[in-house]
C-alpha cells in the first residue's frame, strides 16, 4: 500500500474520533417519528360522504381536516363538491400519502397539506372543519374552534363528540359509526371571552 493513502485515512479517522467531521453512523440515524395524539385510521370512504353532505360543503367552502391522515376527507371535498381544502397532520409520512392522492385524483391545485400541530394552526379561514379525534383532543380543540372560526362555520366529527358542554345539533350514523354536527354560534364566541 502507498504510504499517502493510508495517512490520509488516518488523519480522516482521526479527525472523526476528535469530534472534527461527523461519524459516518450519525449521518445515517433514522429520523425520529412524532409522538401522536391520535393514531391513524381512515375514514371509510361511506363516512367521509356524509360527513361532507352533514355540512353541505360547496364549491365556496374552505375546509380544513384536523389530523387528516391520507387526506380523503379533503380530496372528496374538493373533486366531488368543489371546495378548497387544507389537511394538518403531525406524521409527515400522512402528508406524503395525502399529496399524492391529490395529485392522482386531479385536485393538487385546489388543495393543501401541512406538517402541523392542530393546536398551533389558525384555522380561521375555514367555512368547515373536519375531525377524527378522540374526545380528550376534541374538547381541548373546542375553546380554539370556538374563538377562530366565524359564526355559521359548521364542525363535523367522526365517531366523538365534543362533550357535554357543546352538545351536537345533529348526529347521524353510517355503517355503525357515528357522525356529529355543530355550527359556530354567536354565544360561542362570548363563552371564550368571558
Amino acid at each position: 500500500m502507498h504510504p499517502l493513502p493510508r495517512r490520509r485515512a488516518l488523519i480522516t479517522l482521526g479527525a472523526t474520533a476528535a469530534g472534527l467531521l461527523p461519524a459516518p453512523t450519525l449521518l445515517a440515524q433514522p429520523a425520529v417519528a412524532p409522538a401522536l395524539d391520535v393514531p391513524f385510521v381512515p375514514t371509510p370512504q361511506e363516512v367521509v360522504e356524509r360527513m361532507l353532505r352533514i355540512a353541505r360543503v360547496g364549491k365556496d367552502d374552505v375546509l380544513f381536516d384536523l389530523g387528516c391522515g391520507d387526506g380523503r376527507i379533503v380530496v372528496t371535498a374538493a373533486k366531488v363538491h368543489g371546495a378548497r381544502g387544507t389537511g394538518i397532520d403531525l406524521d409527515p409520512e400522512r402528508i406524503g400519502e395525502a399529496r399524492k392522492n391529490a395529485e392522482q385524483a386531479g385536485v393538487a391545485d385546489r388543495v393543501n397539506f401541512k406538517v402541523a400541530n392542530l393546536f398551533e394552526t389558525d384555522v380561521s379561514p375555514a367555512s368547515v372543519v373536519t375531525l377524527y379525534l378522540l374526545p380528550n383532543v376534541n374538547i381541548k380543540l373546542r375553546p380554539r374552534l370556538w374563538k377562530q372560526l366565524k359564526v355559521g362555520s359548521r364542525v363535523v366529527s367522526h365517531a366523538f363528540d365534543m362533550g357535554p358542554e357543546w352538545p351536537p345539533e345533529k348526529t347521524e350514523s353510517v355503517q355503525g359509526r357515528s357522525i356529529y354536527y355543530w355550527t359556530i354560534k354567536p354565544e360561542h364566541k362570548r363563552a371564550v371571552k368571558a
